[in-house]
């Protein structure tokens, strides 16, 4: 029986998540086989209905505009992702002859090792750009970080429900403002979670170049392409530390595999040396 794995969404042709977990089950030695499903919200159920049926399946990768639709689909729930209801990864477990379909979240974690491995500060000041499923993630993210207060910066305050959602269920404090006054609050913080579609910050980024102020904290633009984007080139000419979002894909992808495959400890430095390899990212320094 073949093994399989795959990342939903749509679109899905730019994904790097083919690349990651490919080089991972390389380096682990494991026969699994990793596609790129393009798949909309209205064609979920019925995909995750087949997908009950068929044998071999290891894992599933989830992204926009999946997440959270993803949590009704699956048998169990587990972890952040409960707290959050957004599910970015299923995993596959066998249960007396039968499999049960279970969600976590690994964006969270991702989030968290990426800053952390840009040297954020402890407790940070911090801004979150965008309000969906992946700022819910950043919300818990910060709070894990040891943020007390964020502000969540949206184009539309009316549609922040993930994050508002998010902040109650993790403890932190939050307040929502529209994107036009982010400016200021932005190029002044010590971390930054830019959440937001392609190019959506692209007026932003302006903006806080007009400023002359500098942005002295490190920014995480979980949009990686096109790469560089502008709000990431503004902030790196402003001082800033850039963490482009495909470091945040690494790390989420490094708790996936783990899930996947069973082998927790095995994920160890050298695997992730060739999952960054795989995408041109540095190696890590361990």
């Amino acid at each position: 029986m073949s093994l399989r794995a795959a990342v939903l969404g749509h679109p899905i042709s730019h994904s790097k998540s083919p690349a990651l977990h490919l080089a991972a089950y390389g380096k682990l030695g494991m026969d699994i086989g990793y596609t790129a499903l393009d798949l909309t919200e209205q064609a979920l159920p019925a995909f995750m209905e087949q997908v009950r049926t068929q044998q071999g399946w290891r894992g599933l990768s989830v992204t926009m505009p999946l997440k959270s639709g993803m949590f009704a689909e699956v048998d169990e729930v587990r972890g952040v992702a409960r707290t959050l209801g957004v599910v970015n990864t299923v995993a596959f477990e066998e249960d007396l002859g039968s499999v049960r379909r279970i969600g976590y979240n690994t964006d969270v974690a991702g989030i968290v090792n990426a800053v952390l491995n840009a040297g954020v500060a402890a407790s940070p000041a911090a801004v979150v750009l965008g309000g969906g499923g992946t700022a819910a993630a950043a919300v818990a993210a910060l709070k894990d970080l040891g943020t007390q207060h964020a502000q969540v910066f949206v184009r539309d305050i009316s549609r922040a429900d993930e994050a508002r959602a998010a902040a109650a269920g993790v403890g932190l404090s939050i307040v929502v403002r529209p994107l036009t006054e982010a400016a200021v609050p932005t190029a002044s913080a010590d971390v930054v979670i830019s959440t937001l579609p392609p190019r959506a910050a692209d007026g932003l980024a302006a903006e806080i170049a007009a400023l002359g102020t500098g942005t002295p904290g490190v920014l995480l633009d979980v949009a990686y392409d096109p790469w560089p984007s502008q709000i990431a080139s503004a902030w790196q000419s402003g001082g800033g530390a850039v963490v482009p979002g495909l470091e945040m894909l690494l790390y989420q992808a490094v708790e996936q595999v783990r899930l996947f495959t069973g082998r927790g400890d095995d994920v160890n430095a050298s695997v992730i040396d060739v999952m960054c390899d795989s995408v041109g990212l540095p190696r890590r320094a361990f």
